[in-house]
């Protein structure tokens, strides 16, 4: 069983020991912490929640669990139900509420689930606030309401339409244009909640045919839910057999976007956001951010167009927060995930999707066309699961150490530059174990440095 704690939420696996997995006890006590954590940042006020989860196994019980604690501080609860994860990002500020709770563990296994935090603007909580939710989680306020000041429960049925309402609106999308360029398009939703919000989506842009696999929401996952190449063979082949022009894969809670070409290729994910943004440059110039792990690509495209490129630590808080800092009009991470400010600060497969389709419609490309007009990268990704007694800091010091003679990044974990690309290295923050990303002029050239750095971390570790 594992239990983890970090920017991305409070993540674990079901079932087992209290403090060991993602136990009833564990739910209650991270649910009271943030209850406090509100009342600490809102004195006095009645605080109103909002919450959503995907269609994992285990949500409905994790969201009684929620609901009825957060009640139980006081708290009013708006319960989007069955939703998506920038669905209750937008709602969060569409409802005035103080802040959001998503019930997903992303794109983890179906043993897995997590409580994602956010704050009032429906963003990720920040570091410092993370730390103060496990602090106020150890210290457990077990004083709860009265029976006359018990928070209310409301059930909202309107929020993914609002949320594919405010993507119509966005001046970039166009669902003319898509409707005449009379696209077939597939989608595998994982048999959670994607389906219940891009058929509907799609079906509003003017796509002329759409192919469904796994689109019902019965939270059994038919493949591993990561949207990686390995895992989505079976799309791959749909496309291809069936003519479509394109397919988009999401993962449980709809945040990442990947994609594959006419040919049954995958567009990669890297590239989902790579695409959305030349189009968002080609019509707003500006800067753009991705995190460490992402391709070069972006940096190519966005220089290539005028603006600046800047990369942050991983995770979308982070990236949120430079994107900030540096007025980024697009931004976002590698992993399939697009944040598009015009809309809000969250990575958000829907608006990925319209923002793509409009372009692809207006290039009159294929899609594997449009995919060989942007620079040409290839990622490895590979990861070492932790062992006991792993010191991860010891690994990735001595990795430093080791290639100190190049351009060493320590932002996040180590990321080393080499003249033909780069790797990098660093603690998961969802799962126990170390990833190793390295990208380079093509598959094999990246593979070669990936496997490096594995012997390295395997060298170290055997010692």
């Amino acid at each position: 069983m594992t239990l983890i704690t970090s920017i991305s939420g409070i993540r674990g696996t079901i079932g087992g020991l209290a403090g060991e997995g993602l136990t009833p006890p564990d739910i209650l006590k991270f649910s009271v912490a943030y209850a406090a954590f509100l009342k600490e940042s809102f004195p006095g006020k009645k605080l109103k929640v909002v919450l959503g989860r995907d269609a994992r196994i285990s949500g409905s019980m994790v969201n009684h669990l929620v609901v009825g604690t957060l009640m139980g501080k006081g708290v009013d609860v708006i319960d989007l139900g069955l939703s998506t994860t920038p669905t209750v990002e937008v709602m969060v500020t569409e409802l005035n509420a103080h802040g959001g709770i998503i019930i997903t563990a992303s794109h983890n296994p179906g043993e897995w689930n997590a409580l994602k935090l956010l704050n009032m603007n429906g963003e990720f909580l920040s570091g410092a606030e993370g730390k103060k939710i496990l602090s106020l989680s150890q210290k457990m306020d077990t004083t709860f309401a009265n029976y006359n000041e018990l928070g209310n429960y409301s059930h909202n049925e309107q929020a993914i339409n609002i949320h594919i309402e405010k993507i119509l609106k966005l001046p970039l999308v166009d669902p003319k244009i898509i409707n005449e360029a009379g696209f077939t398009v597939a989608l595998d939703a994982v048999n959670s909640t994607g389906g219940l919000a891009i058929l509907p989506l799609l079906e509003q842009l003017g796509v002329k045919r759409v192919i469904p696999v796994y689109c019902e929401p019965t939270g059994v996952f038919p493949h591993n839910p990561e949207p990686l190449p390995g895992n989505l063979k079976e799309i791959a082949s749909r496309v291809k057999r069936e003519n479509a022009d394109l397919g988009f894969v999401v993962d449980p809670d709809v945040d990442r976007l990947a994609i594959i070409t006419e040919k049954g290729e995958m567009f990669g994910e890297e590239y989902t956001l790579v695409a959305v943004a030349d189009y968002i440059l080609r019509n707003h110039p500006g800067n753009t951010v991705s995190n460490l792990s992402s391709t070069r690509a972006l940096k190519d495209v966005t220089e290539n167009l005028g603006g600046k490129y800047f990369a942050s630590a991983v995770g979308e808080v982070n990236v949120v927060a430079m994107m900030k800092k540096h007025n980024a009009v697009i931004g976002g991470e590698g992993n399939g995930g697009v944040i598009y400010p015009d809309l809000h600060y969250g990575r958000d497969a829907l608006v990925g999707i319209a923002l793509f389709l409009t372009y692809l419609a207006k290039t009159k490309l294929k899609c594997s066309e449009l995919r060989k007009t942007y620079p040409i990268y290839s990622i490895s990704k590979n990861k070492i699961r932790l062992s006991q007694g792993m010191d991860v800091n010891n690994i990735l010091n001595a990795i430093k150490e080791k290639y100190s003679a190049f351009q060493v990044n320590t932002v996040d974990g180590v990321k080393i530059d080499f003249e033909e690309g780069w790797v990098h290295l660093r603690k998961s923050n969802t799962e126990p174990i170390i990833r190793i990303y390295a990208e380079g002029a093509d598959e094999k050239l990246a593979g070669e440095m990936a496997d490096k750095l594995l012997k390295d971390i395997n060298s170290l570790t055997n010692t």
